[in-house]
């Protein structure tokens, strides 16, 4: 059991700090299975458009597998957040996980068996988004199982970190097996990958919380977690900052096979290095937010990496070469590590144990609705004017969003920090 320490004997927020959640084992644990798994899932994420792609020569058919990966979570999203209030987390995981696993299996030998159409991937990448769904609210607030609330800033950085840092090496891997080896055993290896998260998810022993009644229907569970938090300003703007983010921001990356296809002319370990790069700049930018940032406002933070990452996709829309391209990429990896895991804190700090799970599920469900429709609108826009117009615009939109959020004050309500906050329930 972690104890939290008193306010006085705690570390000031500095750059040897960054690591801090790390000495826990039961996350140090849970944080290397993660990144293993998630490194495997960005190298199957970065060959599914560049299979489509080859296949189609279509951005709408790239932009359509990104729009029925993410779909489904929408519809089993509410059932996730019920799920992880109702059930053990760590019980929740491990069958997702397990059934995902069974599914990266099935992709493999759909493709290995010559037989993979468009709409045959495009249908399990729908069954991956399915199965996802029934996690997503189990996954968010897990971690807050495992360190104390100190520390929860720090964990989530981290957190973000892995799967930054699993960005990074997922597609740079999957473009030096594309090149060499081939689709099948990227497919392969994302398959295996998931061995990992799974042992550390059995070895983990998280102490018991307190769980939401299991009474009620889902769509009960739904409508009580939105009235909850139209009266919570500070985790309203967190959704409402991530859905802009999923529909303006994310479609960057399924875009990626288009600009190096039709854009720099590369393939192979080029086009991954691409993708590699947005996780890279997150990784380089851990230690600022889990060490130093922890000493800012969260107001400033979201603010400040916002502008960053919408500047950053404006200008590499703009490249007119290749290692430009991948300089600004970078830095809107460190933009995007800054406001993933000061959301993400955002809400772990302000909500009650209790909704946890629902109310994490309810903000992952604003990103996975509004990716896919970006993902598919941004798709079909780029057949028609440009890849590099689409991208410029959305980076553009999200600059001018940043000014209405500090114009109108939003931003401000997520300092708050409620005094009646859960105990911890950490191991």
């Amino acid at each position: 059991m972690v104890i939290d320490r008193p306010e006085s004997e705690r570390a000031r927020p500095g750059l040897r700090e960054a690591g801090a959640a790390l000495r826990i084992r039961d996350f140090r644990r849970f944080w290397i299975g993660a990144t293993i798994s998630n490194s495997g899932t960005w190298m199957q994420n970065v060959t599914v458009p560049y299979v489509l792609f080859q296949l189609t020569g279509s951005a709408t058919w790239v932009g359509l597998a990104s729009f029925l990966q993410f779909l489904p979570a929408l519809f089993m999203g509410p059932l996730g957040g019920t799920l992880a209030d109702r059930y053990p987390r760590r019980t929740v995981l491990l069958v997702a996980q397990s059934a995902l696993a069974l599914a990266a299996v099935g992709l493999w030998l759909l493709y290995s068996s010559g037989a993979a159409e468009p709409w045959s991937i495009t249908a399990m990448v729908a069954v991956f988004g399915a199965i996802a769904g029934t996690s997503i609210g189990a996954w968010q607030a897990f971690v807050s199982e495992l360190v104390p609330r100190h520390l929860l800033l720090n964990a989530v950085t981290l957190n973000s970190a892995q799967f930054n840092a699993a960005r990074a090496v997922g597609p740079a891997l999957g473009g030096l097996v594309l090149g060499t080896l081939g689709p099948s055993w990227a497919f392969g290896l994302n398959a295996l990958s998931y061995v990992a998260v799974l042992v550390a998810l059995a070895t983990i022993h998280p102490a018991p919380v307190e769980r939401a009644p299991r009474s009620g229907s889902v769509l009960g569970d739904l409508r009580e977690t939105a009235t909850y938090v139209r009266g919570m300003p500070g985790i309203a703007t967190c959704i409402v900052v991530v859905v802009a983010l999923g529909f303006f921001g994310n479609p960057v990356f399924p875009l990626l096979a288009v600009f190096a296809e039709q854009v720099f002319e590369v393939s192979g370990f080029r086009y991954g290095l691409l993708g590699a790069a947005l996780g890279i700049g997150g990784v380089l930018a851990t230690p600022l937010v889990a060490g130093r940032g922890s000493a800012l406002r969260r107001s400033v933070l979201v603010g400040g990496a916002l502008g960053v990452y919408g500047t950053s996709l404006l200008l590499f829309a703009l490249s007119p070469v290749f290692p430009m391209a991948v300089l600004f990429l970078l830095v809107a990896g460190g933009g995007y590590l800054g406001l993933s895991s000061t959301l993400n804190t955002t809400i772990q700090v302000q909500v009650e144990e209790q909704r946890r799970g629902k109310v994490l599920a309810l903000y992952v469900m604003g990103l996975t609705s509004s990716y896919p429709i970006g993902s598919l609108v941004q798709g079909a826009l780029a057949d028609v004017v440009s890849v590099r117009v689409v991208t410029a615009f959305s980076g553009a939109v999200l600059l001018v969003i940043l000014a209405r959020l500090l114009q109108t004050g939003r931003l401000r309500a997520m300092d708050d920090d409620p005094e009646a906050f859960a105990p911890d329930a950490t191991a």
